[in-house]
């Protein structure tokens, strides 16, 4: 870059080439320390987040009431990580004949950091706490925790989780810029069809607002919406959207997916508000301890 250059978000000059393509902040005359993920390259390998949903056979996890099968378009899933009390060999979350380790990684891409008791969402720069008896899944682009499967009560030929959180930048899950709160209340509504509409819950039949305020994670000011949905068929369910900064990129959005089942064999809401609340920067390739100086 020259002086000549206007300051802005420009390809980051030092990035390896592996991982999800940054950008870095140009001053004007000087490279800073702040970096982003490319938002061209979040669109282009954008996660897909529905009922049944499987992209080329990849599943990253399973998420909220219905069957998240979740992928990248072209991607492979990262290495999964189980709870401290979880059994080593238990099967990914979502597909139990899947192996687990960072080799399903794709070409040229790095394995997510495996930090015990943490999924790692490299993207986002995040990791989400796994609870006990959860299992977790780091992923590339995305990380999943899942808890409690049974079978779908609108098809019972699907697999459907007691309770699922799925992070993923903004970009990823291609919704419009904003601030935290905007971006929260705009993606309340889909998160609810994704998590119990459609063919695993039937349709949505009312909500109830339960939440939408600030909240603080991972030391960024983000925003929550909560809703308690009433199904067709099945449990009700819990859903939430939460949205924040990420600690790593600057002027990325980091996007938390939540769905709980209304059931006594469903986690309790307060094990969501424990998970937001360990909800922390990545160490490592991708943390904010981890990017490029």
């Amino acid at each position: 870059m020259t002086q000549m250059t206007p300051p802005g978000w420009h390809p980051d000059p030092g990035h390896s080439g592996k991982g999800p393509a940054q950008e870095r902040w140009w001053d004007g005359a000087r490279w800073t320390g702040h970096v982003r993920a490319s938002p061209a390259a979040m669109r282009r390998r954008r996660v897909r987040v529905g009922v049944g949903v499987v992209v080329g056979a990849v599943v990253l996890a399973s998420i909220g009431g219905g069957v998240y099968l979740l992928g990248e378009e072209g991607g492979r899933p990262g290495a999964a990580a189980s709870s401290p009390s979880a059994s080593p060999d238990a099967p990914d979350a979502g597909r139990k004949d899947s192996g687990r380790g960072s080799e399903d990684n794709g070409p040229g891409e790095p394995a997510p950091p495996t930090e015990p008791g943490f999924a790692t969402d490299l993207a986002a720069g995040i990791s989400l706490p796994v609870p006990e008896g959860w299992e977790g899944r780091s992923g590339a682009v995305g990380a999943g925790l899942t808890t409690g499967e049974h079978p779908c009560p609108g098809d019972t030929a699907e697999t459907c989780v007691r309770g699922g959180v799925f992070s993923a930048p903004a970009a990823a899950l291609e919704l419009a810029e904003g601030t935290p709160e905007e971006v929260a209340k705009k993606d309340i509504a889909v998160n609810a069809e994704e998590s119990y509409g459609g063919e695993t819950y039937g349709k949505i039949t009312s909500h109830e607002e339960l939440k939408s305020e600030a909240v603080t994670v991972a030391g960024q000011k983000g925003y929550a919406v909560r809703w308690k949905v009433v199904t067709e068929k099945g449990d009700d369910g819990y859903v939430e959207s939460l949205v924040f900064p990420s600690p790593a990129s600057t002027g990325m959005l980091v996007v938390v997916r939540s769905g709980f089942d209304v059931n006594k064999a469903a986690p309790k809401l307060s094990v969501l508000d424990e998970i937001t609340r360990g909800i922390k920067a990545a160490s490592g390739p991708g943390g904010a301890n981890g990017g490029a100086a």
